[in-house]
């Protein structure tokens, strides 16, 4: 690029020193006389040979007619035009007459000499004679261009946008949509009507992700259009998830890379996508597709770029219509009132044309025939197809020639209704075309801060019939704020014309709910699917990673989200909750009202042989174990964990060791009286039974505070035995305090056991044993199977049978020790007498002698 630069800037100081350099042509139609120029940059040839990628220049005029750049040059031509004729009571440029000079641009080198020549010009006075009536202080632009429109394509631009840039010379493009070109410290007088690529890639991810299609190749032209959108797109496709399994560069035909075509297509075929993004210049892919169709690719998906998706050069290439499914991105169109006929009436007026006519009074220079060389006139009578492509590109120019002039026509102070006749400069242009809006039919003209229009794209389909190609608008792209519209239903995929249903363009297919992606190589797309463990999820952002579950959390294999465990405890408006209140509140009855009938009767014999006040002690006991299940309902709170389990096991050893120290005496009394050392005696009349009552009871009291002192339980969430729940509970419950305590009260039990057997033969009214030890069994057994369950679960049925436990031990000793006494004094109140009881006692004597 900047080898032809400088070559050319060197072809044109040997120009200039001989003195043989001229702006006007052979040409016929390129150039019109005006008080302001306006030069138009455009390719209306197509050049085939080595010149088009070295810095030398072979004419222009020589190469295959391009119909789309001549289009383009007849929508500046009548732009220009329609100002001059513009009449009403708002005139644009009153009394000023806009000229244009046309440079065929068939090649890079062709770009930057046209742009030279501009250059020179800026420092040559003007050369044509006024017009009668003017002054010296009349307009003297003539024939030095005030702004450029064009060139046609990025590779084209950037050397004349620098070299334009330099003078502040304004240039407008209405095709170079490279993104590199809205950088303002590089091209500052750079402007173009055409979207930036920038938008253009963002269309084309939101069209990939529109469709889910995430295994793509990507195939750009070697050139700054092909190459700088390839790069962008590359770089933006991974964060969105897009994986791009082959690259490619497009190259221009040539014999020696026809080979490098034919691998480029068996590289498509191996990597097995089936959709294809080309980012490439209509002239590169022109030979490229003859390729695809040659290896009978089929099936796939194309999506094109705003220069070749509405080309007829693509469309027109033989078998084309087999490869597939062509979507891409146009410029969104509006029409051109009067530009037809406009078009039409230019044959007419060349095929009138006898011979060759010069346009200016200039002289003519045949060393100049490769700047201005094209007979237009010529290429009129060609009468070139009109096509819906040629007149969106043509809208450009025709925005970019209205701009220029609305710039002018500020800078001229033309708002008076007269315009000022005087100079402008290049430069002086350059402000007032930052700050152009004006209205071109529904169409609002303007730049931004980089010289861009603000204009979206239409989505495009090709549409076959047989061999006949038409295009179908099927959606649309707004940059500002990004939004893509797309109609899936108007789109007729490759499949069969009724299929509405979208090709698939994946690696891998997608994993299942809770399945993370194992990458199988260096693509995010490419992936096994493995289930995430129970306790783990799958969070979207992260699909190849399973993420754990807070702690207050769980989730099954396979989970793509956590579940809030199910907390276990006995609320107190659960109905199991109510059912055993209400055997609490039933018990606890029976323990007081038992209580209140002993107290009543406390001096009778039957009263008396339980124990006397001891009777009394007991029931309290037992009622204060009762009250300790009250602990096990609602959330465990500190009080509750510090009382729960001392305070049943004190109350029950109180109740235990009560009944041990009375069944000893029963026993010592009956079978060991005579046995019996004085020490007995001294203990039993000594209270010994309450002092023993009392140690046994301290004791336990000692060790049940010591271990709340030093390990106190506290209000815990067992979060390991349920994978889904959280189990409600006191810490420190199976501690070795803990087992200590139990074991005290199990060696306690097993001696009330002991003492309560071994009076089994005494008489009826002392005779406990049964009922004793159907009570400890009892006892023993709820416990037994509380614990059995405890081990097993957690659950609420085993907070239940917890605190059905507790007051079953309670009803246990009411029932077994209590309930025959309170039955004698409340219904055999003639066995609660003195009588009945020595009358007993007898009997027993003698059936030992």
């Amino acid at each position: 690029m900047f080898a032809a630069v400088f070559l050319s800037l060197g072809w044109l100081m040997v120009q200039l020193t001989d003195g043989e350099l001229d702006y006007i042509s052979q040409g016929q139609g390129m150039q019109l006389q005006g008080n302001f120029s306006i030069a138009g940059l455009f390719p209306l040839h197509y050049t085939d040979g080595p010149s088009a990628g070295l810095p030398a220049l072979g004419p222009c005029n020589v190469g295959r007619p391009n119909k789309h750049g001549f289009h383009l040059l007849q929508a500046m031509r009548f732009a220009v035009e329609e100002i001059n004729n513009s009449s009403g009571p708002h005139p644009l440029l009153p009394g000023v007459k806009l000229g244009y000079q046309m440079y065929d641009i068939c090649s890079v080198p062709a770009s930057v000499l046209a742009t030279l020549d501009l250059l020179e010009q800026q420092n040559q006075g003007p050369f044509t004679p006024r017009t009668k009536g003017d002054t010296d202080t009349d307009y003297d632009n003539s024939q030095r261009a005030v702004a450029v429109i064009g060139p046609d394509s990025s590779s084209k631009s950037f050397s004349p946008a620098a070299l334009l840039g330099a003078y502040l010379m304004p240039q407008i493009s209405y095709e170079a949509s490279n993104e590199m070109l809205s950088n303002k410290f590089l091209y500052p007088a750079f402007f173009r009507t055409i979207p930036s690529d920038k938008n253009q890639v963002a269309a084309m991810i939101r069209l990939l992700i529109h469709f889910n299609w995430t295994w793509i190749a990507l195939l750009g032209s070697d050139n700054s259009y092909g190459l700088q959108g390839m790069q962008s797109l590359s770089h933006q496709a991974p964060q969105h998830g897009i994986c791009i399994a082959y690259q490619g560069v497009i190259r221009s035909l040539r014999p020696d890379t026809v080979q490098t075509m034919r691998n480029m297509v068996d590289s498509l075929l191996k990597t097995k996508v089936n959709t294809i993004v080309v980012f490439s210049s209509k002239s590169k892919l022109s030979g490229f597709f003859p390729f695809v169709v040659e290896r009978k690719v089929t099936g796939k998906v194309w999506i094109g770029t705003e220069d070749w998706s509405v080309a007829t050069l693509i469309s027109e290439i033989p078998g084309i219509h087999t490869i597939g499914t062509v979507l891409g991105v146009s410029i969104k169109y509006a029409a051109i009132s009067g530009f037809e006929d406009f078009e039409r009436n230019a044959v007419q007026a060349s095929l009138q044309q006898s011979k060759l006519q010069k346009v200016s009074n200039g002289t003519t220079n045949p060393g100049n025939d490769c700047l201005q060389s094209t007979d237009l006139y010529s290429l009129t009578r060609k009468n070139f197809s009109l096509e819906k492509y040629d007149i969106t590109s043509s809208f450009n120019v025709y925005k970019a020639v209205y701009a220029v002039a609305h710039a002018l026509h500020q800078a001229l102070g033309c708002d008076s209704g007269e315009c000022q006749r005087r100079k402008v400069h290049p430069w002086e242009l350059l402000p007032w075309l930052k700050q152009v809006r004006f209205s071109l039919g529904n169409t609002s003209v303007y730049f931004d801060a980089h010289g861009d229009p603000p204009t979206g794209y239409d989505i495009v389909s090709w549409v076959w019939r047989g061999t006949d190609w038409s295009l179908r608008v099927v959606g649309s792209f707004s940059p500002d704020p990004i939004t893509l519209t797309v109609h899936d239903d108007q789109i007729e995929w490759h499949d069969t014309k009724q299929s509405r249903q979208v090709p698939l363009s994946i690696c891998s297919p997608p994993c299942p709910a809770g399945h993370k992606n194992l990458l199988m190589g260096q693509h995010a797309c490419c992936f096994d699917c493995q289930a995430c463990p129970e306790a783990t999820f799958l969070n979207i952002s992260e699909p190849t990673l399973c993420q754990p579950c807070v702690p207050e959390q769980w989730a099954p294999p396979s989970s793509d989200q956590c579940l809030n465990r199910t907390v276990l405890l006995l609320a107190w408006d659960a109905p199991l909750s109510i059912a055993l209140l209400f055997f609490l509140a039933t018990c606890v009855l029976m323990t007081c009202s038992s209580a209140v009938i002993l107290l009543l009767n406390l001096n009778t014999p039957v009263a008396k042989s339980a124990g006397g006040r001891t009777c009394l002690l007991m029931l309290a006991a037992l009622t204060a174990a009762a009250m300790s299940s009250l602990c096990h309902f609602g959330r465990p709170s500190p009080l509750a964990c510090v009382l729960k389990q001392p305070l049943f096991i004190f109350s029950f050893t109180v109740c235990l060791a009560c009944i041990t120290v009375r069944s000893l005496q029963v026993v010592c009394i009956f079978k060991f009286a005579s046995k019996l050392p004085p020490v007995y005696d001294k203990w039993a009349k000594k209270h010994g039974p309450e002092f023993t009552i009392l140690l046994v009871s301290v004791t336990i009291l000692f060790v049940s505070g010591l271990r709340v002192v030093l390990n106190p339980p506290q209000p815990s969430q067992d979060l390991d035995f349920y994978k889904d729940s959280i189990v409600l509970e006191c810490s420190n419950t199976l501690s070795a305090g803990a087992w200590l305590e139990l074991a005290y009260v199990s060696l306690l039990s097993v001696l009330c056991f002991a003492f309560s057997y071994m009076g089994k033969d005494l008489p009826a009214n002392y005779n406990e044993a049964k009922c004793v030890t159907f009570s400890l069994m009892v006892y023993m057994i709820s416990w037994m199977s509380f614990f059995t369950l405890y081990l097993i679960s957690r659950g609420l049925f085993t907070m239940a049978a917890h605190v059905f436990a507790i007051l079953f031990s309670v009803l246990a000793f009411l029932w077994g020790y209590f309930l025959p006494k309170i039955y004698i004094i409340v219904l055999k109140p003639q066995m609660n007498t003195t009588a009945h009881f020595q009358n007993c006692i007898q009997m027993y004597t003698m059936s030992k002698q």
